[in-house]
């Protein structure tokens, strides 16, 4: 296992990126209000060190979310490369016009699919996970593991 420098952190997320990116899809896991663990699937989109996602405002994951913001995502290559990506960090719900437009056009899918009535829809919120832990391997973990913490 080898720890992620300051120096490093770029070229470690631009790693991180490239490896979600073949993965496409991650699953989150969240609490529920019986303290429960819930999985979903998510399409998730690195910038730099933050990771973000879109849902409905009254979606379960997002009101579990709210109530509980810690979160778990992990991302998993098929073979041949079985690349492993796991986050640990929390959930930030940003409500400004701003952040709503600038993930909008960052996450690499049509939002418009889900939310027809733009990015100004009531019911469209970006996610932002900050992450405390990242780690990037091979193998299931087993294998040239980089870990990131911040600061």
């Amino acid at each position: 296992m080898t720890g992620v420098s300051a120096a490093d952190a770029d070229q470690f997320f631009a790693d991180v990126s490239a490896a979600s990116d073949k993965a496409e899809w991650a699953a989150i896991a969240s609490v529920d209000g019986n303290n429960e663990p819930r999985v979903r699937m998510v399409h998730p989109t690195w910038e730099g060190p933050v990771l973000w996602f879109a849902t409905s405002t009254a979606s379960p994951k997002a009101s579990q979310l709210r109530a509980n913001p810690a979160i778990d995502v992990q991302f998993q290559v098929a073979a041949p490369e079985f690349i492993h990506v796991l986050v640990h960090g929390h959930c930030e719900f940003p409500e400004d016009a701003e952040t709503r437009q600038r993930v909008w056009d960052l996450l690499t899918y049509d939002l418009a699919a889900f939310w027809p009535n733009g990015v100004t829809d009531p019911d469209y919120i970006p996610v932002r996970i900050v992450p405390d832990r990242v780690e990037l391997s091979e193998m299931f973990g087993t294998q040239n593991k980089r870990i990131w913490r911040p600061g």
